[in-house]
């Protein structure tokens, strides 16, 4: 367990850490270069997610609550709904200019879908996490960016590809 927690810490504080810390990021970016600044923040989330990975597969299952049996149902058409939001992020459609955050809503999507149908405390620490850095990261991006400036809707070709690629 204390695995998969360090790997929600890490991945939170490796998205949060531009956000948090501008001036240690601008400094590292001018010390390393762009690239390889990048690439160890890269690498800081691939480690991540694998202690998430290996912290969730090796955690105990200690049931906290049944989840109801029309819950999978849900959780399915919610997932759609998560993968769409997800690709909207870099789709170049009209769906775009919907959500100032469409990639991070489809993480919190997919997060709330999980908690539907996993009612164990490892699903509770790794899905509940998860939500928990979307809407802090959502705050932190909309505190420093300001007010939004919704991009210009796009073809409507790109929502269909989205939702081909979707389906």
């Amino acid at each position: 367990m204390t695995l998969l927690l360090l790997g929600i810490v890490l991945w939170s504080a490796a998205h949060a850490f531009k956000r948090v810390a501008p001036g240690m990021r601008a400094d590292l970016t001018d010390r390393f270069g762009a690239g390889p600044a990048k690439g160890f923040f890269a690498v800081l989330i691939g480690v991540s997610v694998l202690a998430m990975i290996l912290g969730f597969r090796g955690a105990p299952f200690t049931p906290v609550y049944t989840p109801p049996s029309w819950a999978v149902h849900v959780n399915n058409l919610l997932m759609l709904g998560a993968i769409a939001l997800m690709g909207m992020g870099q789709s170049k459609g009209r769906a775009r200019a919907w959500l100032r955050h469409p990639m991070l809503t489809g993480v919190l999507v997919w997060a709330v879908a999980h908690l539907l149908v996993n009612g164990d405390y490892a699903s509770l620490l790794l899905f509940g996490g998860m939500r928990l850095w979307t809407v802090l990261e959502m705050i932190m991006i909309n505190a420093q960016d300001g007010p939004w400036q919704r991009p210009a809707p796009g073809p409507i070709t790109g929502d269909l590809r989205l939702l081909a690629i979707t389906l």
